[in-house]
């Protein structure tokens, strides 16, 4: 008896530890996020942000605006399908940072990327792609 319960508090303890900082839905609707890092490079934009509306998503690196319906299973962002405009833009030093980091952007959230959330830092992962942001007030 005293070794099912050894295992069960074992695989309890697992259990808990996998879905430490998988945060619920609730946690982040209505939350405004800066983006402080696409894929270990800062942003070519100071605008880049993440908005967890009630039932959408709002995204931009900085010049297009995507976004489409969200929902959080089994510890990954699960959303879309996603709208964007799409216009050409490039950062201010001219070249096509901009452009890259939106198309890891949109890649990363069609991915269905796991999150971490840990206390205001948030980092959403796919196979090819992150996302480290920042919570604002």
């Amino acid at each position: 008896m005293t070794r099912n319960l050894l295992f069960a508090l074992a695989a309890l303890s697992l259990t808990a530890s996998a879905s430490a900082g998988v945060p619920r839905a609730a946690a982040l609707t209505g939350t405004n996020w800066k983006i402080v890092r696409i894929d270990g490079k800062a942003p070519a934009s100071p605008r880049a942000e993440l908005r967890f509306l009630p039932e959408r998503l709002s995204a931009t690196a900085g010049c297009n605006g995507m976004g489409g319906a969200w929902q959080i299973k089994g510890g990954r962002l699960v959303g879309g399908p996603f709208m964007s405009t799409m216009m050409y833009c490039q950062s201010v030093t001219g070249d096509d940072s901009l452009m890259a980091q939106e198309r890891a952007l949109a890649d990363l959230l069609a991915a269905r990327p796991t999150l971490d959330l840990k206390g205001k830092r948030l980092v959403l992962r796919s196979l090819g792609h992150s996302l480290e942001l920042v919570r604002l007030p």
